[in-house]
């Protein structure tokens, strides 16, 4: 058998774009320079190039609208390469010997992969020496992997930040936030459902064959995967985001304090701007509005790690004070390696103080930073914890624990490295010119210490991994969890648990580290 040799174009003369526009894309960072990539809308079609592109530059590929003599890869999807060298003799090119020639399913692995692959044979379209034509040898198109059996517990997939089907997550988180507004709570939750299922797939869907075995993707979902896929938008997600009743209570639930029953007296009165509502006389703001709408701009900017981490030596600073032995561990999103966030949560536990130490700790650290001038704002929850109530049987129960949510004063000086805080849109803040701080949302939980491992379970989240792994204990094991206990109703007894590895081995599940819970 003849050797198979790549080809690579010779000089060719400036063409029009194949896409309609070369700005119609975000720009994305580039990860991978040595590689540059065209993707042949022959047999493709312009949507779904256009996907596919936005798809392999989110991964950190350099992908070209149009070719150059900087490609590297063309990449083809359901041609031969004879195709494609008839289509380059088209256009006028001339091969030769460095330019790959590869499948479609290449781009896929890479993708799946986070990072270019070994080109392997079924990846090539292959050229045999004696013809530039002649048929050759090499899948034309090879599909993904079948996929293994993903569970529909969250509890059982490991998700991490890798998210490669952001096009859709997106989109259903969209969905389901616009169904938590309007208190439809099925199709909110079928929405949170498929997101998360999606986040936690190890390789892109770009076709509808790849949700095949997917749980969690019924028949709206499926569809609405396939608008994205065939137009490269959801025109449901499109109505919504131009929808005024959701781009009012996006709004008005970006003030701290404004919750949906809230949003919706605003909105029934006619109110669609922020400015209008803070200038009206006969409205009447509680405590935690008047300090949400008097910090705004800096609690809707995200919190980076760097100002995570300053507030945590705040925080372990003021707590050891008082309780020197205490434990201090942050929890929430930036636990599970998240780099941003909009608050920032810690909980609290010692294994020496007593039930008064306890409740007083959060009463005398709060206090410490007004005395310092650093709280700007505080609610203190009182515990109304009972030691051996059964756990609630709501997946989104919230617990006994004594707590506080806090608005903190964090001084530039004291965050190293990494950005200060920045508003939607890229813009610094105007109220935080000049100031040398800015205003960071803070929640402290205080717990006893034999709670202290479910605790940290329930805190650290995310959101619908807790809801499945609640849902997973009393359909799967007869069991009841909570942030406070695990309950096993068969035995009738309290399972103890050292630490979050004890909860899971309870359950019979797989140890899930953090970062990979982001679900």
């Amino acid at each position: 058998m003849d050797s198979p040799q790549a080809v690579h174009l010779g000089p060719r003369k400036k063409r029009p774009r194949q896409m309609g526009s070369s700005g119609g894309s975000m720009p994305h960072d580039i990860r991978f320079r040595d590689l540059v990539l065209f993707i042949l809308e022959k047999k493709m079609g312009t949507t779904r190039r256009a996907f596919l592109m936005e798809l392999a530059r989110r991964k950190g590929f350099r992908v070209e609208n149009e070719l150059s003599d900087s490609v590297t890869h063309i990449v083809a999807e359901n041609n031969s390469a004879s195709d494609v060298l008839e289509w380059l003799q088209l256009q006028n090119l001339r091969a030769s010997s460095e330019l790959q020639l590869l499948d479609i399913s290449w781009l896929i692995d890479c993708m799946g992969a986070g990072k270019p692959v070994e080109m392997a044979g079924r990846h090539q379209l292959v050229v045999r020496r004696n013809s530039s034509l002649s048929p050759v040898s090499g899948s034309q198109s090879v599909p993904v992997p079948a996929v293994q059996k993903i569970s529909q517990y969250a509890c059982q997939r490991r998700t991490t930040l890798n998210n490669y089907n952001q096009l859709f997550t997106d989109a259903f988180d969209i969905l389901a936030e616009n169904d938590e507004f309007r208190e439809n709570e099925g199709s909110c939750v079928a929405f949170m459902r498929a997101a998360s299922v999606l986040k936690a797939l190890p390789f892109p869907i770009i076709s509808m064959k790849d949700t095949e075995g997917v749980p969690c993707l019924g028949d709206k979902v499926k569809s609405i995967i396939e608008g994205i896929i065939e137009d490269g938008e959801s025109s449901e997600v499109k109505a919504v985001l131009n929808d005024e009743r959701y781009k009012s209570f996006k709004l008005f639930t970006s003030v701290f304090g404004v919750g949906l029953k809230t949003a919706e007296k605003w909105f029934r009165m006619g109110f669609r701007t922020l400015s209008k509502i803070k200038s009206d006389k006969s409205l009447k703001f509680t405590h935690m509005q008047k300090a949400g709408f008097l910090y705004y701009e800096d609690l809707v900017s995200c919190v980076n790690r760097a100002e995570a981490e300053a507030v945590s030596v705040l925080v372990k600073e003021a707590v050891v004070t008082f309780l020197p032995d205490a434990l201090v561990t942050m929890t929430g999103g930036f636990r599970r390696g998240k780099m941003t966030g909009h608050d920032v949560d810690f909980l609290i536990t010692s294994p020496e103080a007593t039930e008064d130490e306890e409740q007083q700790l959060l009463h005398k650290v709060t206090d410490f930073w007004r005395q310092q001038g650093l709280l700007l704002y505080c609610d203190l929850i009182e515990s109304t914890f009972e030691k051996f109530k059964l756990p609630s049987r709501k997946v989104d129960a919230l617990d006994h624990f004594q707590k506080c949510f806090l608005i903190l004063k964090l001084h530039h000086g004291r965050v190293r490295g990494g950005e200060h805080g920045r508003v939607r849109g890229g813009e610094q803040s105007s109220q935080q010119e000049g100031k040398g701080w800015k205003a960071i949302r803070v929640d402290l939980v205080m717990c006893p210490y034999e709670c202290r491992a479910f605790a940290l379970l329930g805190w650290t989240g995310s959101r619908q991994f807790e809801r499945d792994l609640r849902r997973y204990a009393t359909h799967e094991r007869k069991m009841m969890l909570d942030n406070h206990a695990l309950y096993d109703k068969t035995k009738r007894v309290f399972l103890e648990a050292e630490s979050e590895e004890d909860i899971f081995a309870h359950l019979g599940l797989d140890y899930i580290e953090p970062q990979e819970r982001n679900a």
